[in-house]
């Protein structure tokens, strides 16, 4: 893939782009063909947990989706849910673009519950677009790489980080975070191995879910959250958890 105004094209992907946010999707579209035909032990998944897409970003802006990744790292969903409400309050109820949290006095937003360090990083990710050094409003014209580059310019934004941004907010179809704890976990469950898979496995494995990729990491989130356990012999009727 190139950049997000020019997708590697293929009828299939362009398909999948067009399910993206729907509460609903096929589970035998083109998308779900090549995955199964690609990871026999991936297809046993998607047959178990049902078809999965990513939902609408939540964010209101670019800035927005990077500064709720900072304040979500390392937390819990709810604790960090609970604070990001409390930084929206402080930034007058979402308010907040990058010239407000630029301005505002760093104890308002420790009285959020956010971290000395994370209050820092937000100071410095607004400083970087008010200053023009990281321009987010073309940031979708960047490839992948690049977008992972730009944004790892700002102390505070790793690449997993850029990478949640890149298939969350710029709905890149192609991104593996192979330092995931979730897809190492999930693939460690989905490929019976003994130990959470290793960031080498994961990016030899996931060549052949390619371009479908962050579709892929989408079905191991899911197979963790559903408490997914393998048929012994692949079956074709395998249960979960909790069926």
């Amino acid at each position: 893939m190139t950049t997000g105004s020019a997708l590697r094209g293929s009828e299939a992907l362009r398909d999948f782009l067009a399910t993206w946010g729907r509460a609903a999707a096929p589970d035998d579209g083109p998308a779900e063909k090549h995955l199964c035909a690609s990871d026999s032990k991936l297809a046993e998944v998607i047959r178990v947990v049902g078809p999965q897409r990513f939902a609408e970003s939540p964010a209101r802006s670019h800035f927005d989706a990077i500064a709720r990744s900072i304040i979500y790292q390392q937390l819990s969903k709810k604790a960090a849910a609970t604070i990001y409400a409390r930084y929206s309050n402080v930034m007058r109820d979402g308010a907040g673009g990058p010239a407000e949290v630029s301005a505002i006095d760093g104890a308002c937003l420790r009285s959020a519950g956010l971290s000395s360090s994370k209050v820092r990083y937000l100071k410095e990710l607004a400083k970087a677009v008010v200053d023009q050094r990281l321009d987010l409003d073309h940031i979708d014209d960047l490839a992948d790489d690049g977008v992972v580059a730009a944004l790892t310019s700002v102390p505070g934004v790793g690449v997993w980080t850029a990478q949640m941004f890149l298939m969350f907010r710029l709905r890149r179809p192609d991104i593996l975070p192979t330092r995931d704890a979730g897809i190492q976990r999930g693939l460690q469950v989905v490929h019976g191995l003994r130990r959470p898979a290793a960031p080498g496995y994961i990016e030899r494995v996931g060549k052949r879910w390619s371009p479908f990729r962050s579709l892929a990491c989408l079905y191991l989130w899911a197979a963790i959250d559903s408490g997914f356990v393998p048929s012994p012999h692949g079956e074709k009727r395998p249960q979960t958890k909790h069926g």
